[in-house]
């Protein structure tokens, strides 16, 4: 019996070795960074001066979409935007358009009824800046909800309202996120 061949096995290693620090190096240029937070534990400044930036501005009515809808989005956006703690300046004017329309997804055979319906919400926004009314940013959000339709016509006006109020929320989340994603980013 013979040794296996131990150069091939080294050839290996250093290869993988070589590969594993050359990843390193390329993941050391990365400018991850906390959205809302700041690298050092102490350092508050960093942490609030997002949430500030989004306390400053000013939601202004949405008159396209239900009322229910229109509630639900607004009231989102407020509390992500103060968190509790509202700012008595605005700097910012966050204006939005949106529609909500509905589809059938699935139809019951026989009955000629849908069984499913997807109810789908787009928001596209601008923000200004309130002194220069200079336009900082614009976007468009959207959500797809889904919901079941059955022979109870009250269950079915509950389901949709649900997935109306589903579809804002996620819209209100997609809008914060990249407004503060502006924010963090634009020093």
């Amino acid at each position: 019996m013979s040794l296996p061949n131990a150069s091939g096995r080294t050839r290996g290693t250093k290869l993988t070795l070589a590969l594993l620090v050359a990843g390193a190096a390329l993941l050391g240029g990365c400018q991850v960074r906390p959205l809302y937070g700041s690298l050092t534990p102490g350092d508050a400044s960093t942490a609030s001066s997002v949430q500030n930036e989004l306390a400053a501005i000013e939601i202004k009515p949405i008159d396209t979409l239900t009322e229910t809808t229109r509630r639900v989005l607004l009231t989102e956006l407020m509390f992500n935007f103060e968190r509790g703690n509202p700012s008595s300046t605005k700097s910012y004017r966050l204006e939005m358009v949106g529609n909500a329309s509905t589809s059938t997804v699935g139809i019951e055979q026989l009955a000629d009824v849908p069984a499913a319906l997807s109810m789908t919400m787009s928001v596209t926004f601008v923000l200004y800046d309130k002194a220069t009314d200079r336009t900082l940013m614009t976007g468009k959000s959207f959500a797809t909800a889904s919901y079941d339709f059955s022979n109870q016509r009250f269950a079915n006006i509950r389901a949709q309202r649900d997935a109306e109020e589903r579809a804002a929320k996620e819209v209100a989340q997609d809008m914060t996120a990249r407004i503060a994603g502006y924010f963090a980013t634009r020093k």
